[in-house]
């Protein structure tokens, strides 16, 4: 087991005996003095995150030249608009860690029907169900040719952080336990994607229980591979997508990339991508429809 590896693990171990230790306070008379059973352990905690952070940012910052673009296919269809886009800044998401250098989120911008996304709210509502959202339940297609490394959509679709009250709630507290469960929380359900020559894809925040492929997959370009969702730490359901270096990520660095036909959409850039004959099914018609049953009493199905 490489230290890397080893460290993350080594501060979640010492999360769990320091809560253990806070609540033994309380509940009984722990022998010692009060900093040896709780400020010491607290002291050993926030030192292995820093440790953590230090060994993930090394490991995760670009060496030498970055490599070129790698042109692959549009992961969605339709009429979407970018947000933390790598066009206008990288690393997209202000840091390398999780091989995200050149990360981008996309929502769900469609004209006519159905109707625009719910736009930020500074009081209320506080949250939406993610039926409210025209990004929830969309189809997610393979970028090219390749084999599943890794597949997962066990953990469930929350409502969204898409206010005030959200984002900071989302800041504070959501996302710092995310970070110290580790990178499987923060990017909710996924799929890792081989396209080989050194390159994988990754899409986050997938739909529960709607990947229809698993590890050891072959996939074609185009295929459908899941919907996008809104699982791990989102505001509201979207697709966050980029390329790696490696399947693992703890260690992968971000590798540049670019979608046929579209190239890197900036910040708030809006652009389409045609639909592929056969491409849509009564699958998609189906989530769309539990998309929508989502959707909170009294509120149109997808906006407010």
């Amino acid at each position: 087991m490489s230290v890397r590896t080893a460290v993350p693990i080594a501060m979640r171990v010492s999360w769990l005996v320091l809560f253990a230790l806070v609540i033994g306070e309380f509940v009984t008379d722990l022998p010692g003095p009060g900093w040896a059973t709780t400020s010491l352990p607290a002291v050993v905690v926030f030192a292995l995150m820093a440790a953590t952070t230090v060994l993930q940012r090394r490991a995760a910052a670009p060496r030498g030249e970055p490599r070129p673009p790698v042109e692959v296919d549009p992961p969605v269809t339709g009429r979407w608009s970018a947000l933390n886009s790598p066009a206008d800044r990288t690393p997209s998401h202000g840091t390398h860690v999780y091989g995200q250098t050149y990360a981008i989120d996309i929502v769900a911008d469609p004209e006519g029907a159905p109707p625009a996304r719910p736009a930020f709210r500074w009081l209320w509502p506080v949250f939406r169900r993610n039926g409210a959202f025209p990004a929830f339940g969309l189809p997610l297609l393979a970028v090219g040719d390749a084999t599943v490394v890794r597949a997962s959509d066990g953990q469930r679709d929350h409502v969204s952080r898409n206010s005030l009250a959200g984002v900071v709630y989302l800041l504070l507290i959501e996302g710092n336990i995310r970070s110290i469960l580790g990178a499987h929380r923060i990017i909710g359900n996924h799929v890792i994607l081989d396209l080989g020559g050194g390159t994988y894809a990754v899409y986050a925040h997938v739909r529960r229980g709607s990947l229809r492929v698993k590890p050891g997959d072959t996939v074609r370009a185009g295929q459908a591979l899941g919907q996008v969702g809104n699982s791990g730490n989102t505001t509201e359901p979207h697709l966050h997508f980029h390329l790696m270096d490696g399947p693992d990520l703890d260690n992968a660095r971000g590798v540049p990339f670019t979608w046929r036909g579209v190239g890197v959409p900036a910040n708030g850039e809006t652009f389409t991508v045609a639909e592929r004959a056969g491409e849509r099914t009564g699958a998609q018609a189906e989530s769309r429809a539990a998309g929508q049953a989502e959707s909170l009493p009294g509120e149109r199905a997808a906006g407010a």
